[in-house]
């Protein structure tokens, strides 16, 4: 995402909807959000597939124990949001990524923006100081915007039964233009990178698009927040269906159409708690760490159309 890679970029509708993929069969979507750095929590949360009987891996572990693309083109792998700041393992996080969007298959891996992706993209709008994403270099906030042009990090994806975004929104949105949209602010940006404008243009461009950047209150995540802010309170039963991180919670839960699955920071002084989502056209299920290394299965029914 900041070093850059070799992957052609994604273009819609690949970039914007599992079903764009052309796949003999349709690939499960696994998501995983808020690591937060935190490395050791994420590989436990993508090997919880390995560790269970019904699914076949995702990743598998390689040489000095990195994660490595085991999936072929049967998964779809959303980071869903804040894969950075506040753990120690920022930077390996960050290459775990890149490395894998680079081993799946094209539009297999999707990076969906999080308020502190944000951060790299408008550090100057924050008060965040000491924080990885707002002390990237010129140039790695260039290779970010390159990114996202690129179509490697969205706004949302459109999933089987529901959209992937960071905190979602209470009404429905076209994941297409909102992408659309996200690109457009973020080449503003990229463009007055390093040049005296630089500030004055991550202010404007947040308060430009605010479905995608828009804060909310004295916190950021009150209800009028954009895509990559609300709040999971804010998000009424009827919402539109989604699954989304952003708030911390200890399990993934549903609220109506919902599935907030935001558990790393809340477990990882404990033994197990990871967890991913895992969706199929036919059903959802949260896939979980339990405290002796066992993974257990839930499966959540779907939400209304």
């Amino acid at each position: 995402m900041f070093g850059g890679h070799s992957t052609e970029p994604v273009r819609a509708p690949e970039r914007d909807t599992v079903r764009g993929l052309e796949t003999e069969t349709p690939p499960a979507i696994v998501s995983i959000s808020d690591i937060h750095g935190h490395l050791p929590d994420a590989r436990s949360a993508l090997l919880t597939l390995r560790d269970h009987p019904s699914y076949d891996p995702i990743v598998e572990e390689g040489k000095l124990g990195r994660l490595q693309w085991a999936g072929g083109d049967k998964y779809v792998l959303v980071f869903n949001g804040d894969s950075i700041d506040r753990g120690a393992h920022n930077d390996q996080v960050v290459e775990m990524i890149e490395r894998l969007i680079d081993q799946a298959p094209p539009g297999h891996v999707r990076v969906t923006l999080g308020n502190h992706e944000m951060g790299v993209l408008t550090p100057d709008y924050f008060s965040w100081e000491n924080w990885y994403s707002v002390n990237r270099t010129n140039e790695q906030r260039k290779a970010f915007v390159q990114s996202i042009e690129d179509g490697h990090v969205v706004a949302a994806y459109e999933g089987y039964n529901v959209v992937y975004a960071h905190a979602g929104q209470t009404t429905p949105y076209d994941v297409r233009a909102l992408n659309d949209e996200f690109i457009t602010g973020a080449l503003k940006i990229g463009n007055a990178i390093g040049t005296a404008q630089d500030g004055a243009v991550q202010q404007s461009t947040v308060e430009a698009f605010p479905q995608v950047f828009g804060l909310d209150g004295s916190t950021g995540r009150g209800p009028d927040a954009g895509v990559v802010w609300l709040d999971f309170e804010f998000l009424p039963a009827d919402s539109p269906p989604q699954v989304v991180g952003h708030t911390r919670q200890e399990n993934p839960i549903r609220k109506g159409n919902v599935i907030c699955q935001n558990v790393i920071r809340s477990n990882n002084r404990h033994d197990g708690g990871e967890a991913v989502i895992v969706e199929t056209p036919e059903r959802i299920t949260a896939l979980g760490r339990m405290a002796d290394e066992r993974v257990q299965k839930h499966v959540f029914s779907l939400p209304e159309a």
